[in-house]
């Protein structure tokens, strides 16, 4: 009888197998089934990330031509970010503020240091690229702001997520723009802006999804139509694409996924490579 072993002549072929070969055939073993609405929820933040790069264009587009003053814009900002501060305490009573040591004053005094060396360096910032030409710089920021969705940390375990570059590529997008605004307080605010929808907002996202997931969804849903409200405005057509980008990483994404897991055939047996189940350690004591 043909026996599973190699250190033993046996009177068959090297490729011999018998009929108990494939009777340990396993199909999918480690294969995940997804769930429409489990899926769907966690598109949001994707979602909600090409809306913040969205509103941050549409913000930088306003100032340029005028429509939107920078003091408006630093005026909406704080007053939403000290709503988004107490929001961010407010979801967890204060844990997370404890677990991490800092205080309100420290936070506060990290504000001003922040905004009061923006504001020093907001003339060079304004003069920074002036021997680049413009279309080099929208290259740039555009170049910049994909880079920054590509590699922001949407929760995915990946090799190519990195938030601190992602961040950075953000930043120096923002600063890219910013040097083509008339004045330097333009450049200032634009900025601050920058720090406040890509540092500070994916943060509260975050915190939403975890503590309260209902009105994560109704964020969501109210930036992503902020977001066209304000590119419809600019160009209807631009509005239109747009919303179907939305549509199709938010529904039918999600939808192509399951129905691709469902045609997902891995197998599993006995040609699979060892593994060593016993425990080991003591050989390394």
């Amino acid at each position: 009888r043909w026996q599973k072993v190699l250190y033993e002549r046996q009177p068959f072929p090297d490729n011999y197998v018998d009929q108990r070969f494939l009777g340990e055939l396993r199909k999918n073993v480690h294969a995940r089934r997804y769930r429409f609405g489990a899926v769907l929820f966690q598109s949001g933040a994707v979602v909600q990330q090409l809306c913040s790069v969205c509103v941050f264009v549409l913000t930088w587009w306003y100032m340029d031509s005028g429509v939107l003053s920078p003091q408006r814009l630093f005026a909406a900002a704080l007053l939403s970010s000290l709503l988004g501060y107490v929001l961010f305490d407010a979801l967890d009573g204060g844990a997370g503020r404890r677990e991490s040591g800092r205080t309100r004053w420290a936070d506060l005094k990290s504000t001003l240091v922040f905004a009061a060396f923006t504001y020093g360096f907001s003339p060079v910032l304004k003069t920074l690229t002036e021997s680049i030409s413009t279309d080099t710089i929208y290259a740039m920021s555009a170049l910049m702001l994909l880079g920054h969705l590509i590699f922001f940390d949407y929760g995915a375990n990946a090799a190519v997520v990195s938030s601190t570059l992602s961040l950075n590529m953000a930043i120096f997008a923002s600063v890219c723009l910013a040097s083509r605004l008339p004045r330097a307080l333009h450049a200032f605010v634009v900025v601050t802006f920058a720090m406040q929808i890509f540092a500070l907002w994916p943060m509260l996202q975050k915190k939403l999804k975890a503590r309260t997931p209902r009105c994560y969804v109704g964020v969501t849903v109210l930036f992503a139509l902020a977001a066209l409200a304000g590119l419809a405005t600019v160009s209807s057509v631009g509005a239109v694409l747009f919303a179907s980008l939305l549509l199709a990483i938010s529904c039918l994404c999600p939808y192509c996924l399951i129905r691709l897991q469902m045609l997902k055939d891995n197998i599993h047996g006995p040609w699979d490579e060892a593994e060593i189940k016993e425990d080991l350690s003591r050989f390394l004591t």
